[in-house]
């Protein structure tokens, strides 16, 4: 019996609808940026899996210091030990964080990177006798699906259920350069009827929001006015951390910089889970105290899981590579070629980038999930491409090690697909 038929038995599958989508892939192997499946078949992942795998699938600069700390240490709870691995982890990360963080919180995946920096913005105001529960945050964003993060979050897609459950949020549209002003107004109209605790935010590109892409300034703008009127900024780089827009953090484009930061997905390489949430000496100080009601009761089984440290530590050290650091800036050379290239077929609606992300919309109507997204979804996997559209836009995010012949092949899947929308 094939991989896809016992995987039906027993198994249920994130964001499907297995009665409309009843077939898997099953993917056997994986290596670089190629996936291969149970059929023989070969794909390039151009999303980089979720833009977890970064480096490359199975990058042996990762497996083989992975492979030795098993032998060393496996597991260890975090909660009164500690290790090397975490230790020299948050030595390596406090050298490329915006300067102004300072601690780091260990936990296990993004959703709950998010969770813990909404639960820092609402206590740290808490610990100081000043109720604060309204948080802000922007139209169509996506924080995941833990219930603090689905809060803030504006996919009813995702959320519909769960709505009346969650925890007041006002929020903003994102800032186009013409807007800016207009958001500064209606904050100032939130602030002055509502005890607003926490800002949550993904900088610069909201990637479930189909690579939906910011004004820099106005986003400082609103950065700016939360420092003002004492609100705790939560930047979400789960997405477009380590190095995608261009820079290690999108934060680091800003100039006003968040109060905490929220990291996953392509911490580790892809390797194992892992989720940070990191912080000011401010936003620390405030639950440092005597009366231990104060400290920040959460706790994770595998928080600093010594393999997954391990696995981020040796991702930070690619990600400085020079070969790394030179492969960012030809993918985002060859992403304007294509752009300039492509931005004025008919069947394209609007382009955009930042860094090694890459969006088109279509010039068609379209649903998240529809016949219409399946059979692009198809067309690409027939052609040997793994991309995932959202909605009607087509999105690259393909590992920094990708090859040019690679990337041209995405490029032409992607143009050629145009033909049948």
């Amino acid at each position: 019996m094939s991989l896809k038929e016992r995987d039906k038995k027993h198994l249920w599958h994130p964001l499907t609808q297995h009665k409309l989508h009843p077939e898997t892939i099953a993917i056997t192997k994986a290596k670089g940026c190629i996936l291969y499946d149970e059929d023989g078949n070969e794909y390039i992942d151009a999303i980089a899996s979720w833009y977890t795998c970064m480096y490359g699938h199975c990058n042996e600069y990762i497996t083989n210091r992975v492979a030795s700390q098993m032998q060393q240490l496996d597991q260890i709870i975090f909660s009164g030990f500690t290790h090397e691995p975490a230790i020299k982890l948050s030595e390596a990360l406090i050298k490329i964080l915006p300067d102004n963080q300072n601690k780091i919180f260990f936990s296990d995946n993004g959703s709950s990177a998010v969770e813990i920096g909404i639960k820092m913005a609402l206590q740290f105001h808490f610990n100081k006798d000043e109720k604060r529960h309204i948080l802000i945050a922007f139209e169509d964003g996506f924080h995941g699906d833990t219930f603090g993060a689905m809060s803030v979050s504006g996919l009813s897609v995702y959320n519909g259920p769960f709505e009346d459950f969650f925890l007041e949020v006002k929020r903003i549209p994102t800032p186009d350069g013409k807007n800016n002003e207009a958001i500064l107004n209606t904050l100032n109209d939130i602030v002055r009827t509502n005890k607003v605790a926490g800002f949550v935010y993904e900088p610069l590109v909201q990637g479930a929001a189909a690579m939906k892409m910011h004004d820099l300034k106005g986003l400082n703008a609103i950065l700016k006015f939360c420092k003002d009127h004492d609100i705790i900024t939560v930047a979400d780089e789960v997405m477009t951390g380590f190095g995608k827009t261009g820079d290690y953090f999108a934060s680091l484009h800003i100039d006003t910089k968040p109060d905490i930061m929220c990291l996953s997905k392509a911490l580790t390489g892809g390797l194992l889970p892992m989720g940070l949430t990191t912080c000011s000496e401010e936003i620390y100080q405030a639950f440092y105290s005597d009366d231990i009601r104060k400290g920040l009761f959460h706790g994770h089984t595998y928080s600093a899981n010594p393999l997954a440290c391990t696995a981020a530590l040796a991702s930070i050290e690619l990600l400085q590579s020079e070969t790394i650091q030179q492969n960012i800036k030809i993918i985002t050379a060859s992403h304007n070629v294509f752009d300039e290239h492509i931005k004025t077929h008919p069947k394209v609606k609007s382009t955009r980038q930042t860094g090694v992300i890459f969006a088109l919309d279509l010039n068609v109507e379209m649903k998240r999930y529809g016949n219409l997204r399946d059979k692009l979804f198809q067309f690409f996997l027939d052609r040997g491409v793994f991309l995932r559209p959202l909605g009607n836009t087509i999105y690259i995010q393909a590992p920094y090690t990708i090859t040019k012949e690679q990337l041209q092949k995405i490029y032409q899947v992607t143009e050629d697909v145009l033909e049948i929308v």
